[in-house]
């Protein structure tokens, strides 16, 4: 790590660690700083609440989609800001397995050479509360862990328990956050409700911040941010090149699931990403040599989208000629011809594939997984796999059999749909984990719109 850095993790998940993190973030750009925000983790929706806070976007960082080096210069990537704060994900040591800290929030941290604050929910605890830091601590093998925060507490108490955390363990306490309250996020199966679902969120914000700065020592966490950085400046944002191709990007209330990095990479790669909402009945633009249709909740606007004719038509057209297409997760659901809500209503989708999906009642399959392809047809580079995640409850009739799914854990299943420029399947992919995915893209795009030209 090349400048101040902080990382805002907690002992479990739902004690907190987003609204602090947001509150924070709200309270550091009211101050007139400079602050970037990532995620730990495959996360699409927190990213989003940082994106609130500050105005700018959040970036993913992940160990099991990265390696360390890479981790880095994501981290770096354009990174001129006087302070970054990264939100971990789930349990600070929580990992791939249960046997170990991969790929954790804690490894992330090391990777970055940055310190830890710890948010604690000490809801319902007294003495206890010292008990189960000081077990975190004791995990602790780089001593990464600077200072607690504690969540869903009074005043009161946060002044009593303060001095006992600073004397009997050995770390910072930089203060507490109330019960949440109005300031809370609601929750649903995916997680959190998107921004944009929350009425005053932009308030909620600004109250957020103002909590923050009356209750956390936001001065420490600064110097904490600050003790490992040597501010050498920024590796520049590489500059774009012309674009090669225009690629139609569905970005609405139901398809906006989509990393930032994956972004920048398309973009650098040529590709002119031009949104369009099939929610709001847009058609895919006539002049697309490509089309996105990322994740999110079509479930949940299955009947707006059963009205979206034009915008199903012109997908399904584009399908059916061939144009080069990425499809995962909920636009992979929507491609096919039915979909099926948890309340059993049926609606019709696309149809550009055959089948319906059906709400299953439970998590169809959850977590890290690495893509190979059987045959070379998309990647036939000398890497033939990608990594990405899934977490859906939703299931399709044939979920594709181009592609191999494999678990750290080493359990398997075929998977996707895949031929030479389309890839549509579950799996939410990290595309700087293969960046031949992204030229293979690319290439695709590039060949459709010359087709195009020379009719």
């Amino acid at each position: 790590m090349t400048r101040p850095c902080v990382m805002i993790a907690a002992t479990g998940s739902g004690r907190g660690k987003t609204a602090v993190t947001c509150a924070i973030l709200r309270a550091l750009s009211e101050r007139g700083l400079t602050a970037r925000a990532f995620k730990a983790g495959p996360d699409y929706i927190d990213p989003m609440f940082h994106r609130a806070a500050l105005g700018i976007p959040s970036k993913n960082l992940d160990l099991f989609f990265t390696d360390a080096p890479t981790v880095n210069a994501l981290f770096e990537e354009g990174n001129d800001a006087e302070i970054s704060i990264v939100e971990g994900v789930m349990g600070l040591y929580d990992g791939l397995e249960p046997d170990s800290d991969a790929a954790s929030s804690y490894r992330l941290a090391c990777a970055l050479d940055a310190p830890v604050v710890l948010v604690a929910d000490a809801r319902g605890m007294s003495r206890s509360l010292i008990a189960e830091i000081r077990g975190f601590l004791d995990y602790d093998a780089e001593k990464r862990i600077k200072g607690v925060i504690l969540n869903n507490v009074s005043e009161a108490f946060y002044q009593t328990v303060a001095p006992i955390i600073e004397r009997e363990l050995g770390v910072a306490a930089l203060g507490s956050f109330p019960n949440l309250g109005e300031l809370a996020f609601e929750s649903r199966y995916l997680g959190l409700r998107l921004p944009g679902e929350i009425d005053g969120l932009r308030a909620k914000l600004g109250e957020a911040a103002r909590v923050a700065e009356k209750t956390l020592q936001i001065d420490r966490l600064l110097e904490l941010a600050r003790e490992r950085a040597d501010f050498a400046p920024p590796s520049p944002a590489p500059s774009l090149p012309d674009p090669i191709a225009r690629v139609a990007i569905a970005q609405d209330a139901a398809f906006c699931f989509y990393y930032e990095d994956n972004l920048r990479m398309l973009r650098a790669a040529g590709l002119e990403l031009v949104p369009f909402s099939p929610l709001r009945n847009e058609p895919v633009p006539a002049d697309a040599s490509g089309l996105i249709l990322g994740g999110g909740y079509p479930e949940l606007f299955a009947a707006e989208l059963a009205r979206a004719d034009a915008a199903k038509e012109s997908i399904r057209q584009a399908l059916n000629s061939g144009l080069p297409t990425l499809a995962e997760c909920g636009g992979f659901m929507w491609l096919h011809e039915k979909i099926v809500t948890r309340e059993g209503e049926e609606f019709p989708a696309v149809g550009a594939l055959p089948g319906v999906c059906r709400y299953a009642g439970k998590l169809v399959r959850f977590g890290y997984v690495t893509l190979q392809e059987k045959t070379p047809r998309f990647l036939t580079g000398a890497s033939r796999s990608i990594r990405g995640h899934e977490f859906h409850y939703y299931d399709v009739d044939a979920d594709g059999a181009d592609c191999e799914a494999v678990k750290p854990s080493g359990k398997r299943w075929p998977c996707a749909h895949v031929d030479a420029g389309r890839w549509l399947g579950f799996a939410h992919l990290y595309y700087p984990s293969n960046p031949d995915f992204v030229r293979a893209f690319a290439d695709a795009c590039a060949i459709a719109k010359r087709r195009v030209s020379e009719r």
